[in-house]
């Protein structure tokens, strides 16, 4: 039997500010919003704790557009064998460890980045920010690393056999006479 490799071309993925990292912290922002609102309605015209929340309200706005303003904007690069990362800080590219997914929702995922230097970036990938491109970046950062040549292929499906042979399966050893 012939090992048939599928792995993902070389591609070029741009990341950066997240839409939907924005429509969440927006969406979160909203919510504490309209449950400080009604806390300031239901409190006494006298209590000042209200206007501590709405101080707190702001502060949260304002921490949450700064980090997302931010934000690493860059290109996330796969060769077929190596990873790279491509920003304004980094011209030349920064080789990366594989990309890890942190959460998966179909439409974006988020990955932490890890260079070698020991620099970690936890950024937003959509598909909307390349849809062409979206399933190749997919297969790139879920698939296991395999080997690319063929020598490689002949090698592994050799060992693969020989390791066959030697598991013992519960089903495939006779069984003993009484």
């Amino acid at each position: 039997m012939k090992l048939t490799l599928h792995s993902a071309p070389p591609f070029v993925y741009p990341l950066g500010r997240s839409r939907f990292l924005g429509c969440l912290l927006l969406f979160g922002w909203l919510f504490a919003a309209g449950v400080t609102g009604w806390w300031w309605h239901a409190s006494a015209a006298t209590d000042w704790r209200p206007l501590l929340g709405c101080a707190a309200l702001l502060v949260a706005l304002a921490v949450m557009a700064t980090g997302w303003q931010r934000a690493p904007v860059g290109r996330l690069q796969w060769d077929g064998q190596r990873w790279r990362w491509e920003s304004w800080v980094y011209r030349s590219g920064t080789a990366l460890e594989p990309p890890v997914v942190l959460l998966d929702v179909q439409f974006a995922l988020l990955l932490r980045l890890d260079n070698q230097a020991g620099a970690v970036w936890w950024l937003w990938a959509e598909q909307s920010a390349s849809p062409a491109r979206w399933l190749d970046l997919r297969r790139a950062v879920f698939a296991k690393h395999r080997p690319t040549t063929l020598q490689d292929s002949e090698a592994l499906e050799r060992a693969l056999g020989e390791q066959a042979a030697t598991v013992e399966h519960p089903h495939s050893v006779p069984p003993r006479p009484f």
